[in-house]
């Protein structure tokens, strides 16, 4: 099969779809492969190392789209990315098209394949194309939040692990999936007092076990989440649901009780938000403020650190990677139930029916 890795678009993005020791493999595998010029230059991989791998530099984003058969990316193609794609491209990235109508029947008009990263699930439930990118921005998370609680970056001016004779900041995290866990993680190693919030029983005995008297297990539901965040200086929101918007567990109105200059970062901000005031920013703008309340909502929080999260990522995607290109996508599916999963759209035809159900578009099954 014919690959190509373009150069991401998206604001402040500097991730690559493939390294160039993947495209090794693939190349080893008998396929071609073609990468944009720069495609790596975010994380310091030079095209010379493509070149030694056994790709084929391209000087532009046209020429590379119209190269490639199977099309290898991080993010959701942007508006001039979905312009050139056609019948006969398989596209391999992230979409979180829940949240996004115009995206997908934008996709759905190019008549091209898509298959999503984050909706590519194991039998026992896990996701492995989304774990290592929610290790990332739940690390990030906390550290991000505890930048802007300072007072020079417009917060309340609390240091998140106190000093001694100082009460620690607090934070809250909605959420205890992969995302919740790693911030959990380094809340913890900051010194913070730590909220845990989740609707599962089972995984809040889990964080108890693991946790201990480190952090404060607490069932989710709105009068627990509005009384856990009247006194919260950070609050992270990293609910997952599979494909599907995130529910709204922080609503404005809540905000009316939280202290001025308290800092919410919204994981799921890509599949629509679990904060109502949260959307989208960029890396450039990632920051706005409701009733003197700080958002930080980037929608690829992973991107500000290309070089831990490309090889983050190409570690869990190659396996999928491999398949898809050797078999092609119907054959592949069905010898692959969690690569089923991960196939949004066939030929154009919308075939997740979540996202379908969510965004009120049609329907069609695949492999039934």
């Amino acid at each position: 099969m014919k690959i190509s890795v373009p150069t991401e678009i998206k604001n402040n993005e500097f991730r690559v779809g493939l390294t160039p020791g993947n495209v090794q493999l693939l190349v080893q595998d008998g396929h071609q492969l073609f990468v944009q010029a720069g495609a790596g230059h975010g994380i310091g991989i030079e095209d010379e190392l493509y070149k030694n791998a056994g790709a084929t530099i391209l000087p532009t984003i046209e020429d590379t789209y119209d190269a490639g058969e199977m099309i290898i990316k991080v993010k959701e193609p942007q508006a001039s990315e979905i312009a050139l794609l056609r019948p006969k491209h398989l596209l391999y990235t992230y979409l979180h098209l829940a949240a996004d109508k115009a995206l997908t029947e934008g996709l759905m008009k190019s008549k091209s394949t898509c298959i999503a990263y984050e909706t590519i699930q194991e039998l026992d439930g896990t996701l492995p194309l989304l774990t290592p990118m929610s290790e990332v921005a739940g690390r990030m998370a906390t550290q991000i939040g505890a930048s802007y609680l300072q007072k020079d970056r417009g917060g309340k001016g609390v240091l998140l692990g106190g000093v001694p004779g100082v009460k620690r900041g607090k934070i809250v995290i909605l959420g205890c999936g992969v995302a919740g866990l790693n911030a959990m993680k380094m809340a913890i190693g900051l010194g913070a007092e730590v909220v845990a919030m989740d609707l599962n029983l089972k995984r809040l005995a889990q964080l108890d076990d693991l946790f201990g008297a480190k952090i404060k297990t607490i069932f989710s539901n709105p009068v627990t989440i509005e009384q856990e965040i009247s006194n919260a200086d950070l609050v992270i929101g990293s609910v997952l649901v599979p494909g599907a918007k995130a529910p709204r567990l922080v609503t404005r109105q809540m905000l009316k009780i939280m202290e001025k200059k308290s800092v919410i970062i919204d994981i799921a901000v890509d599949q629509g938000g679990c904060i109502e005031t949260c959307r989208p920013t960029t890396h450039a703008e990632p920051t706005f403020i409701v009733d003197d309340i700080i958002h930080y909502c980037v929608a690829n929080m992973p991107g500000a650190v290309p070089h831990t999260s490309t090889y983050a990522l190409n570690n869990a995607t190659l396996r999928y990677a491999r398949m898809l290109a050797s078999m092609g996508v119907e054959k592949a599916a069905s010898n692959s139930m969690p690569l089923a999963k991960g196939v949004n759209i066939l030929k154009g035809d919308l075939v997740y029916k979540q996202v379908a159900d969510d965004l009120h578009l049609p329907y069609t099954s695949f492999l039934s």
